[in-house]
């Protein structure tokens, strides 16, 4: 085996684990026994090419060796699975810290998992809101008090010595009791008299006069009556005793009564009402408290959509489909029919003039009092809320039905805004703001609000411990450039980059200290602007006493690196080798002898990506009209076709709104091929009829199953079972080509399903994968693993890379070998043909489904749109240019490429750009440019134009 020596520590032996994390004789998947010394509390990058070793080093080394020590530490029921947990195909590892990885993967499609429940965020605002939070009518907007013994006995001490008063509380009457039997309880409990309509009567003196009393009276229990005396204990103790009282007998009402004497000797009576029910406006509140804030617990979610924030309305959308047009004009699409235009929007074209109303007035252009009003009415029209609460009473009647379903779909619950809490927990207030409006805000704004957040001192006792939290956590998620992201949004609607820069924010939020931190190419999805945002939070990571260990390709990163680790020098078998260690300075004086460092040729120029020496010009576009989905501003953009088109902007500025939400759907659509919602749009014009096909090649797995793999997905693996079952061996025991699938009954194991591997639940843990002990991994029975082809199984073909898979078929089955070859042009040469397309980066699954179209299956070649969503995610700067040369053989074909993208050798390489900001989140959303890369780096001020003048 060979043993690569390491340059920048030749003897790791001799290094001391305390201060390095020291890694012996690795041989881990296509690692080449190699030795590596890692320093501890340092930022450390890994690269290399894709498939070169890095991640095999990174998380199947280190982590599996940290998660395996965690868990080795644990109870006995959890270690009566480690005889069989493999240790990592080292010598050793000494020095290993706890280890937390961080990828890229959003491990959870919860729908009721948000970015602020994901972040702890919204726990810290639970609990601010339940201690500090003051709850305020909605009616009169006063604050709603709970008021105690103690504030009564104050206001009555606030009166001058001497002053006669007298505790009252209502008499309550029971249900089932009458008047006269309460009083004789009232006796029997001590109390002599009672107020009737303010005068005192003694009880036993109504009853033996037989006065009559009715319901119709003011009927009021006299607790006690005294006279203020301040500095006297024991009236202090009476008066709290006996509203205590009061507040008992009545059901949480006590009165007091200030008696006084004005100047012509007259009595006079201030009354004052005190309540310990939490109440005012005739409106009982409830308390608030952790519950309250909860959406996920039935006591705090929202009635109405149960917790989930949306519900199956009337959605404004589809009522209002095209804001450019005015009342006059049709804005209303339900009422565009002769017949409803006539009872229904005949009155409002008539009367408008009565209350003002501009009916030739585009609707983008009303004020938000004027939209509403097309839905409330008033007494001149009747308007939308009217017109669908008649239709809805109508329903049993096909044509209602029809109309109905036209208008409706998920829109976000009008109850709680979207927010997913019940009402009454927006009543609430922390600063002036409710829960629901900050976790409505962009994060940005939120911390924006709690740093000027000015509070009275007792709010700002009880909370200082939480807002310390709040403020820190909120800081983090601006660093990591997530600024533009709500706190309610979705957390299986973020990409893997923004969903990994949380967990990111979350860990430095937990501000732990002396662990590992492996990351997975935290800068995807990250426009070279926040790059430098993102190194500033790892650093800040490490210096708080963190080995932080980052697989990168990014050259910023590198760049801030106190060690860089390239591991290659190429793919596959040709990888696995340590070829580079040190750091930034060392990099110039690097003299690669027999190994090539890809890394390190691009990083000091030898190698780079051309710029295009033309750049094709566009005939046809297609244009998109007033899309207005999420922070998009009623954009116009015309995509050009025939050419290579990138979609840039800083992170959250609406470029996967306007391509994934809106425009692949709304051409889907047209070609009938898509049933989800598009987004808000108003009109698609232009050569449609040029494209016949539209496919999104995405970052999402290539299969939902463990047994899907790439071979299985571009159509090779029918003909390597057809090529076994043709074997020899085969035909005499009539092997028909199925028995070679894991995927259906007969020739596969049984004890694994074809898996390969069991898997083990570990109850509140992480369930152990473990190999299959019938098959040894194999997948396949024992018999079928007899037949051979040139001296290699099933198990042993399907084992191969595809850089070995091409050679081996080379010459004896080309087809095979020429079915495989796309994926070798789309840089994935060093993936195995049966790996489980789970253990794919997303990356790595989108230029499967590329290499897919690059082989000639494609009938609608020269016809179809593809929509590319970051191609060069865990991509090499030597990788992307394998993955442009394979892109631009689709154009080249007459294919109309679109990508989203922040990669500058990408964006360089582009025939047009359409870039949108300025920033993310609400300041971005417009249309900043469009044309061609030299046009763009004339502009001033644009972040995109700032990086590329640099690379054309």
């Amino acid at each position: 085996m060979n043993n690569t020596k390491n340059t920048q520590y030749p003897e790791v032996e001799t290094l001391d684990p305390k201060h390095y994390i020291i890694i012996k004789g690795a041989k881990v998947n296509n690692l080449k026994n190699i030795d590596v010394a890692i320093p501890r509390n340092k930022l450390v990058v890994i690269t290399g090419l894709s498939g070169s070793g890095k991640s095999s080093l990174a998380f199947d080394t280190l982590f599996a060796e940290g998660q395996r020590m965690y868990v080795e530490s644990l109870s006995s029921y959890a270690r009566q699975f480690l005889g069989r947990m493999e240790k990592p195909d080292v010598d050793y590892i000494k020095g290993v810290s706890p280890a937390i990885a961080i990828e890229q993967k959003v491990a959870t499609k919860n729908p009721r998992s948000t970015v602020g429940t994901t972040t702890e965020i919204y726990d810290y605002f639970k609990l601010l809101f339940a201690r500090a939070g003051i709850t305020y009518s909605p009616v009169s907007g006063k604050e709603v008090k709970k008021d105690t013994v103690t504030d009564v006995v104050n206001f009555i001490l606030s009166h001058q010595e001497g002053t006669r008063m007298m505790i009252l509380t209502p008499l309550k009457v029971k249900e089932g009791r009458k008047i006269e039997k309460e009083l004789d309880l009232l006796l029997h409990k001590g109390y002599t008299r009672i107020v009737i309509d303010d005068e005192v009567k003694q009880i036993e003196e109504i009853q033996s006069e037989k006065i009559k009393l009715s319901d119709k009276q003011r009927l009021e229990i006299l607790i006690d009556r005294n006279v203020v005396k301040h500095d006297d204990e024991d009236t202090q103790f009476r008066f709290s005793d006996s509203v205590q009282t009061a507040f008992f007998e009545g059901e949480g009402e006590c009165l007091i009564d200030i008696i006084s004497t004005n100047e012509a000797g007259e009595k006079q009576i201030i009354r004052k009402t005190f309540s310990d029910r939490f109440e005012l406006d005739d409106i009982t509140f409830e308390e608030p408290s952790v519950n309250l804030f909860t959406f996920n617990n039935p006591y705090g979610a929202c009635k109405r959509c149960e917790g989930y924030g949306k519900v199956l309305g009337i959605d404004p959308e589809l009522v209002l489909p095209d804001k450019n047009l005015s009342v006059f004009e049709g804005v209303i699409a339900p009422w565009r029919s002769e017949r409803m235009s006539e009872e229904w929007l005949t009155p409002l074209l008539r009367n408008g003039i009565r209350f003002d109303f501009p009916i030739h007035r585009a609707y983008k252009d009303l004020t938000k009092e004027q939209q509403q009003l097309l839905w409330t009415g008033n007494k001149y029209f009747q308007g939308l809320d009217a017109f669908f609460t008649d239709i809805e009473s109508q329903v049993h009647k096909v044509q209602y039905r029809v109309m109905l379903s036209r208008y409706r779909g998920r829109t976000d619950c009008p109850d709680c805004r979207g927010s997913r809490l019940r009402k009454d927990a927006s009543y609430v207030k922390v600063g002036g703001a409710s829960i629901t409006d900050l976790v409505l805000m962009p994060i940005s704004e939120v911390a924006k609000f709690f740093s000027n957040l000015q509070l009275p001192d007792y709010q700002q006792a009880v909370s200082k411990r939480i807002l310390i939290e709040i403020n820190a956590r909120l800081e983090y998620m601006e660093r990591v450039g997530l600024g533009y992201l709500t706190l309610n949004r979705l957390t299986s609607s973020l990409s893997g980059g923004e969903f990994q820069r949380i967990k990111l924010a979350t860990s430095l939020g937990s501000a732990l200290v002396g662990s590992m931190y492996i990351l997975d190419e935290p800068s995807i999805g990250l426009h070279p602007r926040d790059t430098q945002r993102l190194v500033s939070v790892l650093e800040s990571l490490r210096d708080m006493g963190n080995t932080v260990i980052v697989v990168e390709h990014e050259e910023e990163v590198m760049r801030a690196a106190d060690q860089i680790i390239d591991i290659g020098p190429d793919a596959g078998t040709l990888g696995g080798e340590l070829v580079f260690q040190g750091n930034w300075d060392d990099i110039s004086s690097h003299i690669s002898g027999t190994k090539t460092s890809h890394t390190i040729n691009f990083l000091t120029g030898k190698d780079q990506i051309q710029v295009p020496i033309q750049r094709r010009k566009p005939t046809d576009f297609v244009e998109l009209t007033g899309a207005r989905e999420n922070n998009l501003k009623e954009l116009n953009v015309k995509f050009p076709l025939g050419v290579l088109t990138v979609v840039t902007g800083v992170s959250g500025s609406g470029k996967s709104t306007l391509v994934r939400k809106i425009l692949f759907p709304a051409i889907a659509r047209l070609k009938g091929e898509y049933s989800d919602e598009a987004g808000k749009y108003s009109g698609l014009i232009g050569s449609l009829d040029r494209i016949t096909q539209v496919e999104m090649i995405d970052q999402n797995p290539i299969g939902k199953s463990s047994r899907s793999n790439p071979v299985t997905y571009i159509k090779a693996y029918d003909y390597i079972r057809q090529m076994m079952s043709e074997q020899q061996i085969s035909k005499a025991r009539d092997y028909k080509p199925a028995f070679f699938s894991f995927n259906v009954d007969g020739g596969r194991c049984e004890a694994c399903q074809g898996e390969g591997e069991q898997t083990i639940e570990m109850q509140f843990m992480a369930d152990v994968r473990l190999k299959c002990e019938s098959c040894g991994g194999k997948r396949f029975k024992q018999e079928i693993l007899e037949v051979k082809y040139n001296e290699k199984d099933i198990s042993d073909i399907l084992d191969m890379t595809v850089d070995e898979a091409i050679d081996f078929f080379n010459i004896s089955e080309p087809k095979l070998a020429d079915k495989l070859r796309p994926l070798q042009d789309v840089g994935l040469g060093y993936i195995r043909l049966g790996q489980s397309s789970s253990t794919l980066s997303g990356g790595e699954a989108q230029r499967v489904k590329l290499a897919f179209f690059l082989s000639r299956g494609n009938a609608d070649k020269g016809k179809t749109l593809f929509v590319f969503d970051e191609p060069t995610t865990g991509l090499h700067f030597h990788d992307i240019k394998k993955l442009l040369k394979a892109i631009n053989a689709l154009v080249d074909q007459g294919d109309s490429v679109i990508i989203i993208e922040h990669n500058m050798e990408i964006i360089k390489s582009a025939d047009w750009i359409i870039d949108l900001g300025p920033e993310g989140g609400e300041k971005g959303g417009y249309l900043t440019f469009e044309g061609t890369p030299e046009e763009m780096v004339k502009l001033e001020g644009n972040y995109t134009a700032d990086f590329l003048k640099e690379k054309v």
